[in-house]
C-alpha cells in the first residue's frame, strides 16, 4: 500500500468512525484542537495526520490507533525460515554506511542484553507488540515524507495583556505543506493563553485580512494601539479562556478589525 492509499484508507476510517459516534467534522476538531478544514482534508485523504494527531483522533473516537490503519494479516508479510531471514539482514547491513553500521550493531547489542535481561521468547504475545510496531513505523514514515515549507511569520498578536504594535517581527518559521491554508494573507505567533483551548501560546495564526469580521468569529483587533486575538461580540470581545477578562469596548476606544483567523497551525 502506498503513502498515498494509506492516506486515504486512515481519512475513510476517520470519517466512518466519526459517523458512528454521531459526531460533525467541527465538533471533532474542537475535540482535538484544530480546525475543521483539517478533518476534512484528512477524510479525504489529502493531509496525513501526525503522529501525536492520529493518537488524539482515536482517543476523541473512542477507538484504538489499530483500528485507523488496515489490518496486518500474516498472508501480508512473507514469513521467512531463520536462515533466510539472516541472509536478508545481512544482505541489507553490508549496503550500509560504516555509521550506519555502528547504529545498527549498537541497536542490536541493546536488544540481546533487554532479550537476556527478560528471558524473553516469541510468544503471540510478541506477535501482537510486533503488529503495533510496525503501525508505529507507518505513522513515522509518512511523517518523514510530508513537505514542509518556510513561511515568514511578521506579527505578534496577544491572547493576554496586549502586543503593541512595535512588537511586529519578521522571522522564517518551517510549516508542513498540508497544513498551510490556501488563502490567507499573513501569519502571526501567539503570546498568552486567554484564548485557550483553542488557540494556545506559542501557536501561529494564519491571517485574512479584512476590515470586519461577523460576530461570534476569532478574529485580530487593535484596540488602542494593542494587537490581540479574540472572538468579536456585541460590545465585547471574548477570551475563550474561563479565568481571563473580556476586553469591554465603549465609544473611548479605538478600535480596529485586522483580520479573521483562517487557521491555527501547532507546533506538536
Amino acid at each position: 500500500m502506498t503513502d498515498k492509499e494509506l492516506a486515504i484508507y486512515i481519512g475513510t476510517k476517520i470519517k466512518e468512525y466519526r459517523l458512528q459516534r454521531g459526531l460533525t467534522q467541527k465538533e471533532l476538531a474542537t475535540l482535538v484542537d484544530m480546525g475543521d478544514t483539517t478533518i476534512a482534508n484528512y477524510e479525504k485523504g489529502f493531509r496525513t495526520p501526525k503522529k501525536n494527531t492520529l493518537f488524539k483522533i482515536s482517543s476523541a473516537l473512542s477507538v484504538t490507533i489499530d483500528d485507523l490503519f488496515p489490518p496486518i494479516r500474516k498472508a501480508d508479510t512473507p514469513t521467512a525460515s531463520p536462515d533466510s531471514l539472516t541472509q536478508q539482514i545481512t544482505d541489507k547491513v553490508v549496503q550500509l554506511t560504516p555509521d550506519n553500521k555502528k547504529i545498527v550493531l549498537r541497536t542490536s547489542e541493546e536488544l540481546l542484553e533487554r532479550q537476556k535481561a527478560n528471558g524473553e521468547m516469541y510468544t503471540e504475545q510478541n506477535e501482537e507488540e510486533t503488529k503495533k510496531n510496525e503501525v508505529s513505523e507507518n505513522i513515522i514514515r509518512l511523517d518523514d515524507y510530508r513537505q514542509t515549507t518556510y513561511r515568514r511569520v511578521t506579527g505578534v498578536v496577544s491572547a493576554g495583556s496586549g502586543s503593541m504594535q512595535d512588537d511586529d517581527l519578521d522571522m522564517e518559521v518551517s510549516f508542513y505543506d498540508d497544513e498551510i491554508p490556501d488563502d490567507y494573507d499573513a501569519i502571526a505567533y501567539v503570546v498568552g493563553n486567554s484564548m485557550e483551548p483553542k488557540i494556545k501560546n506559542g501557536d501561529y495564526l494564519f491571517i485574512k485580512n479584512t476590515p470586519q469580521v461577523d460576530y461570534n468569529t476569532i478574529g485580530i483587533f487593535q484596540v488602542d494601539g494593542a494587537n490581540y486575538v479574540k472572538k468579536l461580540r456585541q460590545g465585547y470581545l471574548e477570551s475563550l479562556n474561563p479565568e481571563c477578562a473580556d476586553i469591554h469596548l465603549d465609544e473611548s476606544n479605538d478600535i480596529r478589525t485586522i483580520g479573521e483567523v483562517v487557521s491555527v497551525y501547532r507546533e506538536k
